[in-house]
Formats: C-alpha cells, structure tokens, sequence
C-alpha cells in the first residue's frame, strides 16, 4: 500500500466519521395534537388534511425540492436503462417482458445514491434460476474491503450476517429497494436483492416448457423467489445453487462472495433451531410470502415484513405460524391517499368508517399473532405513511418525508439485535440518528424524533417473549 493510498484511506474514514457526527438536522414532523379531536369535527379534519399533505411529502419536500434530484434523475434513467437492454441482449432466449425493462425510470431507483457503489460500499451483479428455470437477476451489496461503520466508525470485519430482500408485486423492481440494501451493506451486512420471476429485469416466462409463474401476481413466485434467492445466498463453489436448465453462462453458479457470509451458527438463536444468521424482508406480496416461508425454512431466523406481516391463510398459500422474531412496519394508506371516512378495511382496501380509524387496525394483520405465540415482534405505523413507502419511484406515487429513515433506522437496530446479538436498548430509543443522502456523493446526518412521527391514528406495539416488554400501544393512540 502506497502513503498515498494510506493517506486518501485515513481522509475518507475522517470524512466519513465527520459527516456522521455533524450536528445533525432533526426530523419532527409538526405532528397535529395526539389529543384526538371529535371525528368530523373541524379540528379532526384539518388534523387529516395535514396527514394526507404529509403523505406526498417524499415528493413534494425531495424530489420536488431538492435541486440537485432532477438532474440525477437524467444521467440515471439512461445509464440504468442501456444497462437492463445490454442484459438482455445478453439472454435473448429468456425475454423480461415488465414495466421494469420497458418504462423509462421505473427502475432507477433514488438518484440520489449513485455513486454509492465503490464510495461507500460495493456491488455485484449476479444471476440464478428459480425451481421453475426462470432467470432471475440480482445483486449483492456488501461493505467496503477494510471499510469502518458510517455511524460509530468501528471496522467492519468479515464474515457478515446474510440479508435477502424480496420486493413487492404490481410489478416491482429490485433497484426500487436499493435503499435499505445500501443502507444494510455499509453497516456490516451481505445483502442480496433480486426480481422475482415476471418482474424487474428477470425473465417472465418459466424455462421448463410450462406457465409456471405466469402470471407474476401470485404469491408462489414470492414464496419460491424468496427460497431459491436464499439457496444462492448461502451456495459456494463446493455446492453451487442448482442451475435449473440453465446452460454454463446464464448464471452466477454460486455465490461469489460465499466467503463474505457467516455461516457460524448463533449461540444464542431467538427461535428454537434457527441458529443461522440469515434475515429475509419483504415487501407489500413479498411480506406475504416471508410471512409464510419464516414458518417453514430454518435457514431463517428474524424476518422484516414491510406492509404487511401477515398473520391470516392468503390465497393459494398457507396459514401463517409465527416462529421468528418480526419486525413489521405498516402503513396507514394503501396506494391511494384517503381520507379518515375510508379508514375502514385495510389500508389496501379501504372501506367506509364514520368513527374514523380504529386504532387497533394494523396490530390485527400479523403482530396480534405473533404476541399470541410469545414471538419477539415489533410493530411501527410510521405518521402519513403509504404502500408505496418502501420503493423509490421518482416523481409518481404518493409517499411521506420520513417513512424510509424511520423505516431503514428500525431495521437496523433490528437486524443488529437479532442477527449480531447486539443489545435491545436502540431499538426502544425515541431519537434516531440517520445518514441521508442528498446528491453529489454526500450523505448528511439527521435525527429522527420517534413519537411524532408515529401515526396518531393506529397503535405501533412491541412484545418480547415472557413478557419483558407487553406494550401494546408505544405512542399512546388509544389500543
């Protein structure tokens, strides 16, 4: 190593450790009053019109706001899309027939966060089949070679915990979720996304002669995808993921960072037998499917179901068993933005509500369950939150300022709790600290306030085994 190198390292870790411990910016978002006016009063509706205001704010406060985000938004959309198109014409025999390959943008991601790659931590793409011979695409995120934590600056020594991210359906796409893997990676995780068959850039129909898979919106292409993208994570060179029809090539074979992965077994594992130190998430169907599969396959041991974790038998699947620890992180409006009369139902499928919400609504879909089990989980409603919380989609769909910090600081601390036996303290903090990124390269620190960005409408719960934490309602909504 030259004195240059040395020196360019040590100015990077003080740059990095400087921006980390910057007075921060702080987020409260000026929450209405938690003291609950009367339903249809003017108070109440004006508390609503805030909240749904407040549900754009991704938006309206970034995309709109920030003057650096539209010019990345220009250099990314056709850097990403020249790169899908060399890809498949790479594999023309295995077509991506989606909204990801096709419509400008959709897949971008933040452009906020370009450069991540090699700056602050480091990506490569890979490919596998699914048991139904799909091709399906991915890539794996990981820290830095001698790299230090961007929050406490201590060194990140392999091997890391395993993290596979399973995105949601109506056509999500892998670079939608690069967020929370990035955010994962420089913290000390090998994390792996991936589209699920008839998604993103992985290949629409199956490669066994059937129509298996088709059409993407089934639940069995979440289930498999999840299994088949875990068997990737954990092959090597020695025991290669099963290949599935494909000729030597088209796929990665095996996991080319294997020696990245800890595959020693945790003395202390949450869920009798799940000794691995592998996490799934999932998203919106994706949280559907991890609901299922943490039940079934032992490779698991701690899950994290982004609206949301499901408790109930979802069609063509089987009823859920909590046996893991479950983060769950649910929001208050579905794909549309409306108003607390339609609070009814789910967020997903609203329905009319004269009393306004209930607040017990999202503690019924999945953590009622796990509490019922004696499960470690931990449910968190973030304020003015919507489905489309968890994907980075530029400039369409409604989304709050916050939802992703808070979302991103929560797994975290989750993860570092359940995958590195880390103390329980964070996750019961009420303050934050989050690195953001806002363009050129800069990642700026920022405090998030929990309570105020807690939904006033529906109760966030915590549950830890035996009791040592029953607290069915952390922000005092009314549960």
């Amino acid at each position: 190593m030259t004195l240059r190198t040395l020196a360019s390292r040590k100015l990077a870790t003080a740059t990095l450790l400087a921006a980390a411990l910057a007075a921060p910016t702080t987020y409260a978002a000026a929450a209405p009053d938690r003291g609950a006016p009367e339903p249809g009063s003017p108070e109440y509706v004006a508390r609503d019109l805030q909240n749904i205001d407040d549900a754009y704010g991704r938006i309206t406060d970034v995309q709109l706001a920030d003057p650096d985000y539209l010019p990345a938004l220009a250099t990314e959309i056709p850097a990403v899309a020249l790169a899908q198109l060399l890809e498949q014409a790479a594999t023309p025999t295995r077509p991506s027939i989606t909204a990801g390959a096709y419509f400008p943008g959709w897949n971008v991601g933040n452009p906020l966060r370009a450069g991540w790659g090699g700056t602050r931590g480091r990506a490569l793409p890979v490919s596998f089949t699914n048991r139904f011979g799909a091709l399906l695409r991915g890539t794996l995120h990981a820290p830095l070679e001698g790299a230090r934590d961007p929050y406490t600056g201590k060194r990140l020594r392999p091997p890391f915990p395993g993290v596979v991210i399973t995105e949601g359906s109506v056509q999500g796409s892998e670079n939608m979720y690069l967020w929370l893997a990035q955010d994962l990676a420089e913290r000390g995780y090998l994390v792996l996304t991936y589209d699920v068959q008839g998604q993103g850039t992985s290949q629409t129909l199956p490669g066994d002669g059937s129509l298996s898979g088709v059409p993407s919106q089934q639940i069995d292409n979440f289930v498999v995808g999840t299994q088949d993208a875990l068997t990737f994570l954990l092959s090597t060179p020695q025991d290669p993921a099963p290949a599935y029809g494909a000729t030597e090539g088209e796929v990665t074979g095996s996991n080319p960072w294997h020696a990245l992965l800890d595959r020693r077994p945790d003395r202390r594992p949450s869920a009798a037998g799940r000794t691995a130190k592998i996490a799934v998430v999932g998203h919106s169907l994706g949280a559907a499917a991890i609901s299922q599969v943490q039940a079934v396959d032992e490779r698991i041991s701690t899950i994290v179901a982004l609206d949301k974790l499901g408790a109930s038998v979802t069609e063509g699947g089987v009823a859920v068993e909590p046996v893991v620890p479950a983060l769950a992180i649910q929001s208050e409006y579905g794909f549309t933005v409306s108003p607390w009369f339609l609070s009814g139902g789910s967020s997903l499928r609203p329905e009319p509500s004269p009393d306004g919400p209930s607040p017990t609504r999202e503690k019924e879909t999945g953590f009622d369950a796990w509490r019922s089990a004696d499960v470690d989980s931990l449910l968190v409603v973030p304020r003015a939150s919507t489905h489309l919380e968890y994907t980075d989609i530029p400039l369409a769909l409604p989304a709050s300022r916050w939802g992703q910090a808070l979302t991103s600081a929560y797994t975290q601390r989750w993860l570092d709790h359940y995958l590195k036996n880390k103390p329980l303290r964070p996750l019961l903090a009420e303050r934050f600290r989050y690195l953001e990124p806002v363009g050129g390269g800069v990642w700026e620190p920022v405090v998030l306030e929990r309570d105020p960005l807690l939904s006033f409408y529906y109760c966030s719960a915590m549950h830890l085994a035996g009791g040592a934490i029953d607290d069915g309602d952390l922000t005092g909504v009314g549960c």
